[in-house]
């Protein structure tokens, strides 16, 4: 049974589930990936793009990509992973073109959400530590902030992360200890 039938059940299954039957030509569980991790995939190609105007090109791309090779994946438990890694890929590819000239936006894809107890001064407040942070992600080398933008907000394991920027795991912890360091030094006036 397929269709509309299907999709609150879809909505709950795990990413093994969901993948194995998007690589089978399932649209429907395809799409429950797509609205499951375009959130995920638009932050993380916003950090390595420096929020611009390319990022919904990029994820777009990326599940174009996917669509086309999930078939090729060997674990579909790793999908997000395996998503990430096209993002980060294509991502990355687009730095490259666009060089030298890379600017930030701010607190694009950092972004608290507001409580409605919030004052003005508050938000403000709040905007500006996000617009601090953006910065201090700026300032990191390349692997330093990929790998940091992995653990922090995309929530990849140490072994993950090796696996999308083809590291060791050591070389993993070095960038993510470098990378943390700056942020705390950087962000000490915000503690």
């Amino acid at each position: 049974m397929t269709g509309l039938d299907d999709r609150p059940a879809l909505d709950v299954a795990d990413d093994r589930t969901i993948a194995g039957r998007a690589a089978d030509g399932d649209v429907e569980a395809f799409a429950v990936l797509v609205r499951r991790y375009t959130p995920l995939l638009r932050a993380y190609a916003r950090r390595i793009l420096g929020g611009t105007a390319s990022v919904d090109d990029i994820v777009q791309e990326s599940f174009i990509t996917a669509w086309q090779r999930l078939p090729e994946l060997d674990d579909m438990g790793r999908v997000r992973g395996w998503l990430m890694r096209i993002v980060s890929r294509k991502a990355i590819d687009e730095v490259r073109a666009r060089r030298p000239h890379i600017e930030m936006d701010a607190a694009e894809g950092l972004e608290l959400p507001a409580s409605a107890e919030d004052r003005p001064e508050q938000s403000a407040e709040r905007r500006a530590e996000l617009t601090a942070l953006a910065d201090a992600l700026q300032e990191l080398p390349d692997a330093q902030r990929e790998t940091w933008v992995l653990r922090e907000i995309g929530g990849c394991t140490y072994d993950e992360i090796a696996e999308q920027l083809d590291q060791p795991v050591s070389t993993v912890r070095g960038l993510l200890a470098r990378a943390r360091k700056h942020i705390i030094v950087r962000m000490e006036e915000w503690r």
